[in-house]
């Protein structure tokens, strides 16, 4: 797969295509890597390029996330300067749709549709005590504990009555192994020390919020300490907001055909 080095001494970004047709480029959340989009790319492909990347720290890239939300946006837009691509519809999940609104705020020009799904604009403290518990566990037994805790807020009730719930939670601590304790708990103190809700109005591309309705990770309306979509909805003049039922936090997981073709509507509405 294709290897891309940016400005920064050591940082280098991994990346796939898969499909043809406009280009799509997903950002994946704190935990995962490229592997948060497993069972979206495939469909998404049917319809769009999809480029699929690891940030550095994550996956097969090397480096680390930089100590800012505009930082690691910065990087995300000079990959894709280095890498060739040019104006994109992008797709961003949790953390990824942190680093895609801010992204979106200070590069306009590279963003042709933004899609933005289960995230705050700015964490509050009953998210920041949840991720108080992740960080403890990464560091003292590693990212499949992670992988478990973080399962038990981002799944849906119903998840786990499904017949595929014990391959999918297999699948999840694969993932999450293959991502440094130190990259995931950079990424997120990054995001505990981030506030969004002055970037969300700066946001000119068409955006579509997609919300999981069971999403206990970061929920529609949060404790006043926090912005969640009930307030970013009000604060993005371009935005759209879906909400998919009978889904959590994990919706590119839970609900990917659901997920897909509510972003190919969107995208070529």
């Amino acid at each position: 797969m294709p290897l891309v080095n940016l400005q920064a001494a050591g940082e280098t970004i991994w990346f796939k295509t898969t499909g043809s047709g406009p280009p799509l480029l997903q950002i994946h959340g704190s935990a995962f890597g490229h592997r948060n989009f497993e069972k979206m790319t495939p469909l998404m492909a049917e319809h769009f390029a999809v480029i699929d990347f690891d940030l550095p720290g994550y996956g097969e890239s090397q480096g680390r996330p930089r100590d800012s939300m505009e930082g690691i946006a910065d990087q995300v837009f000079e990959f894709m300067h280095a890498a060739g691509l040019g104006k994109v519809n992008l797709h961003g999940t949790s953390f990824g749709a942190m680093i895609g609104l801010t992204l979106a705020a200070r590069h306009p020009e590279v963003i042709e549709h933004l899609v933005l799904s289960c995230f705050l604009a700015r964490y509050d403290n009953a998210a920041r005590q949840m991720r108080a518990t992740w960080k403890r566990a990464a560091l003292e037994s590693g990212m499949e504990a992670v992988a478990d805790l973080t399962s038990v807020a981002g799944f849906a009730r119903g998840f786990y009555d499904r017949p595929g719930a014990e391959a999918q939670l297999a699948a999840m601590r694969v993932a999450f192994s293959k991502n440094t304790p130190q990259a995931f708990i950079a990424g997120t103190e990054t995001i505990e020390r981030t506030d969004l809700s002055a970037y969300a109005p700066q946001v000119t591309a068409p955006t579509l919020l997609l919300a999981g309705q069971e999403d206990n990770m970061t929920p529609f309306k949060p404790a006043d300490s926090g912005v969640g979509f009930s307030q970013i909805e009000t604060l993005m003049p371009t935005a759209r907001l879906t909400v998919l039922p009978e889904c959590g936090h994990y919706l590119v997981i839970e609900q990917p055909e659901l997920a897909a073709e509510a972003i190919v509507a969107f995208i070529g509405r």
